[in-house]
């Protein structure tokens, strides 16, 4: 009888001591899991430079200014779109607090903020006079290019509905200063601009330049210029290589390195906030 008691006693012990190291662990498993997300070489991985947002989710991101903190943590949860994770502001807040108490949250979010805090405006204007003009845009993040050498495609491309250049404006998304002005033999004639949070917005293959010169301030909206076809020549003034486009890339500088990232999801974000004019 005594046997049996102890016996009992024992299996319940063991069984109280495996639930509760299972209550402590799994947990503790789960959140190392997670954690690993969050690695050092985030920045550079294909989850974070893609920028990938389902259309459900943009819809959602659309109606929040500067959406840099949520999407940082929503590509976290989501292992950057692979898993579902309900966007709301309870559950947002709540994996914010998890988060950021990793190594590395501090700068990740910098860099999600970079990309995402100070975008205004979409970077084409639109005519007022002339509704037949419309521009059009996809996602062409790493298409295979060939002229230079083979490489994937570090942007978008701003495909206008009549092929002329000169014709149709170009301003900035952000504010800025103008950090970069004039010829590229891949980018013809671009403007680089650093916006207040750091990512340096890239503007390609222009037609002409406003009145702007690098030093210069911008404020979001102003204009930079016209869209063109210049580029893909070693000397200045090359046209012709290619249909009249507006390139849009979006880099940032991490740790001694150059980061692309896909401009795609930002101009989604964007799209609807066009400036309007006469042309």
């Amino acid at each position: 009888m005594k046997k049996s008691i102890k016996k009992s006693i024992r299996y319940s012990v063991a069984l109280f001591l495996l639930v509760f190291f299972t209550g402590v662990w799994i947990p503790r498993l789960e959140y190392s899991s997670e954690k690993s997300r969050l690695s050092e070489d985030i920045l550079i991985s294909d989850g974070f430079r893609g920028q990938k947002i389902p259309k459900e989710t943009m819809e959602k991101i659309r109606k929040i200014d500067a959406p840099g903190e949520v999407l940082a943590v929503y590509w976290l949860e989501s292992d950057f779109g692979q898993e579902d994770f309900p966007l709301t502001s309870e559950k947002t807040a709540a994996a914010r607090k998890r988060w950021e108490r990793a190594e590395g949250w501090g700068q990740y979010l910098s860099a999600c903020q970079a990309v995402w805090d100070d975008l205004e405006y979409f970077p084409v204007a639109m005519s007022t006079d002339d509704q037949g003009l419309s521009v059009s845009f996809e996602d062409s993040w790493m298409f295979e290019r060939s002229y230079g050498g083979e490489r994937g495609h570090e942007g978008t491309d701003i495909m206008p509905s009549v092929n002329e250049p000169g014709l149709f404006p170009v301003v900035s998304m952000t504010d800025g200063v103008v950090e970069s002005k004039g010829w590229l033999e891949l980018g013809g004639w671009r403007l680089g601009i650093r916006a207040p949070h750091g990512a340096y917005f890239y503007y390609a293959h222009l037609d002409s330049y406003s009145d702007i010169q690098e030093g210069d301030h911008v404020d979001a909206g102003d204009l930079l210029g016209f869209m063109g076809d210049t580029g893909y020549g070693t000397e200045e003034g090359t046209r012709g290589k290619f249909p009249v486009h507006l390139h849009m890339g979006i880099y940032l500088y991490e740790n001694g390195q150059e980061i692309s990232v896909d401009p795609y999801p930002a101009l989604t974000y964007v799209e609807d906030r066009t400036i309007s004019g006469g042309f």
